[in-house]
């Protein structure tokens, strides 16, 4: 009799039970799980306002553009809390049976959706960025939301990202994914900066 396989979909479950599945260190839901949950919620507050500022009369191509991408944003990200259990499968795989020449090959596919969400967070910060020309005092806030909620979905995933590669044999690979990461952050701190400036200014 052939074994029975149960796919589990985790981004359909009540936020309770997601984050006592997070909570929980016998889960398959790990690290890059939570920061897309994180980042999802980043991204709603993004969409939210952009709806302010329909809401408000405003509107034009670029406007309409956010509108559509923040909301495609937040799908991606609900979609990629699924796809972080998946790509880190053969990782546990190879621990689990002890395939000691496995883990290298297995250690880049575990950080890929800690790595988009990093990717991602970037795309949302040049939208809020935009954003900002169009909002309001009421819409503000939630510009203001994206950029603490996503970089903190950032700074996540990087811290990920560093403690799988810090156990990489490869010295170069994890002076590169140390280096990467940290020009990424100067780069995002500095456009958060920026964006929370103009913000102040409404």
């Amino acid at each position: 009799m052939a074994e029975k396989f149960i796919i589990e979909t985790y981004r359909t479950k009540d936020p309770d039970k997601l984050t006592k599945l997070i909570s929980d260190p016998d889960s398959k839901l790990d690290t890059g799980s939570g920061a897309a949950l994180n980042m999802a919620v980043a991204a709603a507050f993004l969409s939210r306002a952009a709806a302010v500022c329909l809401k408000e009369g405003k509107s034009g191509e670029r406007l309409d553009y956010i509108v559509r991408n923040a909301e495609t944003l937040r799908n991606y990200m609900v979609y990629l809390i699924d796809e972080d259990v998946k790509c880190k499968n053969p990782l546990r795989q190879a621990i689990k049976k002890g395939e000691e020449q496995n883990f290298e090959a297995c250690r880049r596919p575990a950080v890929s959706i800690c790595e988009e969400i990093v990717n991602m967070v970037g795309s949302g910060l040049d939208m809020a960025l935009e954003l900002s020309d169009f909002c309001s005092q009421d819409g503000k806030i939630y510009v203001e939301q994206y950029v603490l909620t996503s970089m903190a979905a950032a700074k996540t995933s990087i811290s990920y990202i560093l403690s799988v590669s810090s156990k990489s044999v490869d010295e170069t690979y994890r002076y590169v994914t140390r280096r990467e990461n940290e020009m990424t952050m100067e780069r995002y701190e500095k456009l958060s900066g920026d964006i929370l400036n103009k913000l102040s200014e409404i």
